[in-house]
């Protein structure tokens, strides 16, 4: 069983469509695959709608929090999308990532990089504009090769040159809502460190006794040592350890299914949530 529990579509900053994604899912020898779109839910109707037979769907999202100054992303699966106070805090994080992405154009425009609001918004189509897209506007221009190379300190990177902060919400507070919702947690690539800054060993405790569930350990930021390194950290804490690909389409190199969940974690994360089951393919269009 091969479960792939972390991927994204138009709906936020990924290149495919999310009926698109579950047929990729499905083509690439999938069985549960997640959405997990930034502080969205709205690629949810689609990928149902298309989602191909033998293939399951675990809803979810990518929380984007901040701690202590360190931008840290929060998997939240199968938690209830209309539960108030959760809908709420990810509406005031998508509000902030308009402004926020005009005040970056500004930026570039400023370090003599002729970026435009017109060109980001087309990169961006019907997704929740963010970084990535203004990094794929750098890659247009040809300033860098690829998106990975824009998340520098010269650029987008935390702190750097054309960095604008956002609203973030707070991960203990994260935490919290999506258990309210009946949803399961998950840190997101923890060890991330070419992104920039990451939270220590003590504050991943710090939330797991706060009820995150678990950490992300397989993932293509992560070298074997550091993956290492991460489950046992996740054994020592009672934390689930997940693998994920964290596909984006063309906007990043992973490919579907590159890391995968075991079917136990798996299976014990469906057993913990309560706000909703994942959905079986019925073989859709």
């Amino acid at each position: 069983m091969r479960i792939d529990l972390h991927t994204h579509s138009t709906a936020s900053d990924g290149t495919d469509s999310p009926a698109a994604l579950v047929r990729g899912a499905a083509a690439a020898g999938l069985d549960v695959v997640a959405i997990t779109d930034h502080d969205t839910t709205r690629g949810y109707a689609e990928a149902i709608a298309a989602l191909p037979e033998g293939l399951t769907l675990v809803t979810g999202a990518e929380l984007s929090c901040r701690l202590d100054g360190v931008s840290m992303h929060l998997l939240a699966y199968l938690f209830d999308p209309e539960e108030p106070a959760l809908l709420a805090e990810r509406e005031l994080v998508r509000d902030d990532r308009v402004p926020r992405a005009r005040a970056m154009v500004a930026r570039l425009a400023a370090l003599g990089v002729p970026v435009t609001w017109e060109q980001v918004l087309r990169i961006a189509g019907d997704g929740s504009v963010g970084r990535p897209h203004v990094a794929s506007a750098l890659v247009e221009l040809g300033v860098v090769p690829t998106v990975g190379d824009a998340f520098t300190e010269d650029w987008l990177a935390d702190g750097g040159r054309a960095y604008v902060p956002k609203h973030e919400t707070d991960p203990f507070e994260a935490v919290r809502l999506v258990k309210a919702a009946g949803g399961v947690t998950v840190f997101a690539h923890p060890a991330a460190s070419k992104r920039g800054r990451t939270v220590p060993d003590s504050a991943i405790a710090a939330l797991a006794a706060a009820g995150l569930d678990g950490i992300e350990a397989d993932h293509m930021d992560h070298d074997a040592d550091t993956r290492a390194r991460l489950r046992a950290l996740a054994g020592d804490l009672g934390l689930l350890a997940t693998g994920s690909s964290d596909y984006h389409g063309s906007r990043k190199t992973c490919v579907l299914g590159e890391y995968t969940t075991d079917p136990e974690v798996y299976g014990e994360i469906t057993r913990r949530a309560t706000g909703a089951f994942p959905v079986p393919g019925a073989g859709g269009a």
